[in-house]
């Protein structure tokens, strides 16, 4: 199974897109003064379009090591590939723990400083546009619940397989 995983803040600060409202007229849009926020971790099924997801107050090698975790537990028997970027909280003994347990398990990392070859970057940028952007929700909770229900309820389709000719290249592998 290859799988792309990311992690991303989520705010009560509305981030603000393209809105209708009569000539002149600005809309008014109600932001939150805190900094309080919640973590998602996503990662995304490349084959098919779905994600797993942990909600965490905190974003650390322990919480990642809980994720991969989730990801053993999801995808019993089957191996893993999962590409990750080098976050600093992808590495240390909790991480290596997990992969010195799981043989089945295998972290490529994505090269420095490149988002754009992350296809969860994509699903992340989706949710925001759907539930984030201009949203009028005045309680996290109320916000991160939504912008999880969108990420479970939704398949991101993602064309990087296709793109690097995986499934042609699996055919002939068998």
């Amino acid at each position: 199974m290859i799988l792309c995983g990311d992690e991303a803040a989520l705010y009560l600060q509305a981030t603000l897109q393209r809105v209708w409202a009569p000539l002149g007229q600005t809309p008014g849009i109600k932001a939150d003064p805190g900094r309080n926020c919640t973590h998602f971790y996503g990662t995304l099924n490349l084959h098919t379009g779905g994600e797993t997801l942990l909600c965490s107050p905190l974003m650390n090698a322990q919480v990642s090591a809980l994720h991969l975790q989730q990801l053993l537990s999801e995808y019993p028997g089957v191996p893993l590939l999962l590409f990750w970027d080098r976050a600093p909280w992808h590495k240390g003994p909790a991480i290596r723990s997990v992969l010195s347990a799981n043989p089945r398990l295998e972290i490529v990392w994505f090269p420095p400083a490149s988002p754009e070859l992350n296809p969860q970057e994509q699903v992340w940028k989706a949710t925001r546009e759907a539930v984030s952007h201009n949203h009028q929700y005045v309680k996290l909770p109320e916000l991160a619940e939504a912008f999880e229900s969108h990420l479970k309820t939704t398949a991101f389709p993602c064309s990087l397989l296709d793109k690097h000719d995986y499934h042609t290249l699996c055919m002939m592998s068998k």
